[in-house]
């Protein structure tokens, strides 16, 4: 069998990924402490936002993450209607109370650091009217998966329903681009390099990465524990049906 078919069982899924939890954890904590240290130590003020700056840290890996999560549930997506891959709903179901609460903290931090900066809270602009559309489709998918007691058939519906959400994505990712906003451009991955100095770039990347293994991390437990429970749910229809019997 390959490596993926092996990956389909669950029960070789977890014990394959079990041990790698820890580790990530450890590695998540350490990064979050190098990345606040120099957040809040080693990096300057912005010379026109001032303190205000420090935000971004937590905004725009937050902001980032809101995205991926959402493309990587595309992919799970994918991998339940076409491949019909046990673990691709399983991985779906656990990534979208994430991809939510990760989406919430981009929009709070956006508009805490919005009203020092652009005089308010909120505009209605491309950028944080489509994010909010994303949260709403996160919250969505999550009362989907609760509103089936059939889990497979949850499966099918909650991966048409995120394909199709899937078209805000881009949307989000190009709004500066298309539509006159209060939003800056990208600044970090532009075709002409990063627009930040260097001491700005590096705390902006080390909590990066670290919001980004926060994100594996949780997103294994999840994993891991969605498994655990359809193993319990399994259990108690076979009881329920050898008392029937």
């Amino acid at each position: 069998m390959s490596w993926w078919n092996r990956l389909a069982h669950p029960g070789q899924f977890v014990s394959w990924t079990r041990p790698l939890v820890w580790p990530l954890a450890g590695l998540t904590a350490l990064l979050f402490a190098i990345g606040l240290w120099f957040a809040f130590f080693n990096s300057p003020a912005d010379y026109q936002m001032g303190d205000t700056v420090r935000i971004m840290y937590v905004h725009v890996p937050t902001a980032w993450l809101s995205q991926f999560v959402y493309a990587t549930m595309a992919v799970s997506a994918l991998g339940t209607l076409v491949w019909r891959h046990p673990m691709a709903d399983v991985s779906m179901k656990a990534a979208a109370p994430l991809g939510a609460a990760f989406t919430a903290m981009a929009l709070f931090t956006g508009s805490m650091w919005g009203r020092p900066t652009w005089g308010t809270f909120w505009e209605w602009d491309g950028r944080m009217t489509s994010t909010l559309i994303l949260l709403f489709i996160y919250l969505g998918i999550v009362a989907l998966w609760r509103a089936f007691d059939d889990q497979l058939r949850a499966a099918r519906v909650v991966a048409i329903f995120t394909l199709v959400g899937a078209v805000n994505v881009p949307i989000i990712k190009f709004s500066v681009d298309w539509w006159s906003t209060l939003h800056q451009p990208a600044s970090v991955f532009t075709a002409e390099g990063p627009k930040m100095p260097p001491s700005l770039l590096t705390p902006l990347f080390v909590m990066f990465f670290a919001f980004t293994f926060l994100f594996i991390t949780l997103q294994l437990v999840a994993m891991h524990t969605e498994v655990r429970r359809r193993r319990v749910m399994t259990l108690e229809r076979r009881t329920v049906r050898g008392d029937a019997a």
